[in-house]
């Protein structure tokens, strides 16, 4: 089911020059490529900026783009405040939509190789000690009015490593809480099967005895965790339960739900986990993004040195 955020941006692109191209390519992302409603929308947005441009420029259709409006749109957006990842982005969205219009033919040539984006310097992740996540994991009080659902949220992110959107996802019948594992739907609507701590079984059950049948709503009954309207929990809303807790606990504004996913890599490796499980329990479909995790934890790198080095 389409969002509403993703049919208003549609309805925008529809309206502009080359928008309908725009907008089959969005289409294209999300039927034939399965990927995520909030890529596709960053995808969207990105070529929306891109269509304000060609607005100034005359271009009525994707065979009126060439190299200088492309240089050009790009020299503009380097000079705005957007970040290097941000820029880099918008380059990536334009390059995917020339290649889709020269698949379909809208297009005669692709110069999109000649296309370069900022060189990204790789920013290791901000993770937090051990003891910094089990000081969050108890932060909601029993007595607050989502005690139950709160703790449970937590304890799945760090748990799981899933990212926000996937926690969001999850319905009843992707949990066994009796052998201990939970099915992922993630990024390209792939599956994947990840091991629940006992720990966050006990807490999740907690919930589901305790206090989702409070919040439960015909039209909810399928979803795991619940808003107190009984809606589905967005992700934006599991990301501020993050925020509030993590500035409860002291650990600053820079603790968000993503942190616990480097959290749950890190603190694996640093256990003896292998890199191709972890791989696998997160979702990476390239073993070289999982990689960069054993550059964060410092201490295993240290004792791995001690113990193998002949110097050491």
């Amino acid at each position: 089911m389409i969002s509403t955020q993703l049919s208003n941006l549609a309805k925008k692109l529809e309206e502009m020059p080359v928008g309908k191209s725009v907008k089959r390519f969005i289409d294209y992302l999300r039927v034939e490529c399965g990927l995520s409603e909030n890529t596709v929308l960053a995808y969207g947005r990105d070529l929306k900026s891109f269509l304000d441009y060609c607005l100034g420029k005359s271009i009525a259709g994707p065979d009126d783009i060439n190299q200088k409006h492309v240089f050009e749109y790009m020299k503009i957006i380097s000079k705005s405040e957007k970040s290097e990842t941000s820029i880099n982005r918008a380059l990536v969205s334009l390059k995917m939509f020339l290649r889709y219009c020269k698949m379909v033919g809208a297009i005669e040539n692709d110069f999109t190789f000649l296309l370069e984006g900022p060189k990204l310097w790789q920013r290791l992740p901000t993770v937090c000690s051990k003891e910094q996540v089990f000081r969050l994991l108890e932060a909601p009080a029993a007595e607050e009015p989502f005690y139950y659902r709160d703790r449970a949220v937590l304890e799945l992110l760090y748990a799981t490593g899933m990212r926000a959107s996937e926690v969001a996802e999850l319905r009843i019948k992707d949990l066994n809480l009796d052998i201990g594992y939970t099915r992922c739907i993630g990024k390209g609507r792939k599956e994947r099967i990840i091991p629940l701590s006992r720990a966050a079984a006990v807490t999740i059950k907690n919930y589901l005895e305790n206090q989702r049948p409070k919040l439960c709503k015909e039209h909810s009954k399928n979803a795991l965790m619940l808003s107190r309207t009984g809606r589905p929990l967005g992700r934006i809303e599991i990301w501020r339960l993050v925020k509030k807790y993590a500035r409860r606990t002291g650990l600053g504004t820079k603790l968000t739900a993503h942190t616990l996913r480097h959290c749950f890599a890190t603190h694996l490796l640093s256990g003896g986990a292998d890199l191709r499980s972890v791989q696998e329990m997160l979702g990476h479909v390239d073993i070289s993004t999982t990689q960069i995790y054993t550059h964060v934890d410092q201490d295993r790198l240290r004792s791995i040195h001690k113990k193998f080095h002949p110097r050491a």
